[in-house]
């Protein structure tokens, strides 16, 4: 069984960001893709104290995975599927 702290939470309170690690599993990916991504900007985070712990705000998250929809949707629109019957012949 995990505890509040293990959790990141304590009773009642909801924990507003997310480290590194978190965000790599939430998203299925790599802890170094998750940097990479802070560190081009594309997802803002922040950096605390003298170790430099990272910390990705859940909002700023959520915001960035809209934005990603929001492209996504934008480049199918651009690039629709076409059926091998509608493509030309070579």
């Amino acid at each position: 069984m995990s505890s509040a702290r293990d959790a990141g939470e304590g009773p009642g309170v909801a924990t507003r960001f997310m480290t590194l690690e978190e965000v790599a599993t939430y998203l299925n990916v790599s802890v170094a893709q998750v940097y990479a991504l802070v560190r081009s900007h594309e997802l803002p985070a922040i950096k605390l104290g003298g170790r430099g712990v990272w910390r990705i705000d859940k909002n700023q998250l959520e915001a960035y995975l809209e934005r990603l929809h929001a492209e996504t949707r934008e480049w199918i629109r651009a690039h629709p599927m076409t059926s091998r019957a509608e493509e030309s012949p070579l």
